[in-house]
């Protein structure tokens, strides 16, 4: 018989046999505790933070992978600036400030997720969440930044992460 899956979203290192996960697993068959035990060892570097995951499974033999997402963008900014939630209002009140690199970092994490064709194209896709976020880059707007980065004004620092993208 075919593979089946079920997605779920849940915090990192942090997952139980409660919903969503129990009711899901429970007509499936599977232990849902190893289920959940292994969803916890393999999000437990993303602690805190809200991971897609995925537990494909076989019905006959109930064996079963857990496959781990990348957490949102704005989890992974929140996280990297160490906050719980975003600015309710952006444009005026903001909960931090970033390094240019601390935002390429999160680029080549979420590089499989992105549609960008460059390293620049990605950051600054990046960039446009840290503005809606109410997060300062090098302690400009983004806005800003995202037009120095058109301008080559960062060249240099996008040189040290030569990757093929």
């Amino acid at each position: 018989m075919a593979q089946k899956s079920i997605r779920f979203i849940v915090e990192g290192g942090k997952a139980t046999a409660g919903p969503p996960i129990g009711p899901a697993l429970g007509p499936t068959g599977l232990n849902v505790m190893a289920v959940v035990n292994k969803i916890n060892e393999l999000t437990k570097e993303f602690a805190g933070m809200r991971v897609p995951v995925e537990v494909s499974y076989d019905p006959e033999t109930k064996e079963f992978e857990v496959k781990v997402g990348i957490p949102t963008t704005a989890a992974l900014l929140l996280k990297e600036l160490k906050v719980d939630k975003g600015s309710s209002s952006p444009t005026k009140q903001k909960i931090g400030n970033l390094s240019l690199e601390q935002v390429i970092k999160i680029a080549l994490i979420k590089r499989p997720n992105l549609l960008a064709k460059t390293l620049k194209a990605a950051t600054k896709e990046i960039l446009g969440t840290c503005l809606s976020l109410g997060i300062t880059v090098e302690g400009k707007s983004p806005k800003e930044v995202q037009r120095e980065i058109d301008a080559g004004t960062y060249d240099n620092i996008f040189a040290k992460y030569e990757v093929e993208w």
